[in-house]
C-alpha cells in the first residue's frame, strides 16, 4: 500500500508538472517535460525487470541519457533553471555510479537522495514554466 501511494504520488507530480509545462511553458519547457515523462516511464519499466543485476546498469544508462538530454538543451537554450536541473541530474548520475561501482544494494539513503533530486528537477521545470509564462505576459502588456 505504501509503495503504491508513493508511485501514484510520484506520477501525479511528474504528469502535473509536465501538463503545466505544456500549458504555461515555452518550447524548452515542453521539450524538457517530454524528456522527463519518457525517462520516468523508462525507469518505471526497468523496475519491472525481475533480474536485479540488470536493473542497476539500466538505471545508470537511463539517467546518463537523461543527463545528456538535459545538457544538450542547456547548451542550446542557456537558461538558469535548466543549468540547475543539469547539476541535479549530475548528482543523480554520480549516486548511481557510486552504488553500481561499489556493488552496494539500494538502501534508504539511495531512495531519499534519488527522490529529492527527482523532485528538484521537477521544481526547476516548474520554475522555468512560471518564468516563461511571466515573460510572455510582460511582452503582451507592452
Amino acid at each position: 500500500m505504501h509503495l503504491d501511494f508513493l508511485l501514484i504520488f510520484g506520477w501525479t507530480l511528474i504528469l502535473g508538472v509536465s501538463l503545466l509545462a505544456w500549458r504555461l511553458g515555452g518550447r524548452v519547457e515542453r521539450q524538457v517535460a517530454l524528456l522527463v515523462v519518457v525517462m520516468s516511464l523508462a525507469i518505471t519499466l526497468i523496475g519491472l525487470i525481475p533480474d536485479k543485476a540488470i536493473q542497476k546498469p539500466s538505471y545508470f544508462l537511463v539517467d546518463g541519457l537523461f543527463g545528456a538530454g538535459l545538457m544538450v538543451m542547456a547548451m542550446r537554450y542557456t537558461t538558469a533553471w535548466l543549468g540547475v536541473a543539469v547539476l541535479l541530474q549530475a548528482a543523480q548520475f554520480s549516486l548511481h555510479a557510486y552504488y553500481l561501482v561499489g556493488g552496494k544494494m539500494y538502501d534508504t539513503f539511495y531512495a531519499m537522495v534519488n527522490n529529492l533530486v527527482s523532485l528538484g528537477v521537477l521544481v526547476c521545470l516548474t520554475a522555468g514554466c512560471l518564468l516563461a509564462w511571466r515573460k510572455r505576459r510582460r511582452a503582451g502588456e507592452n
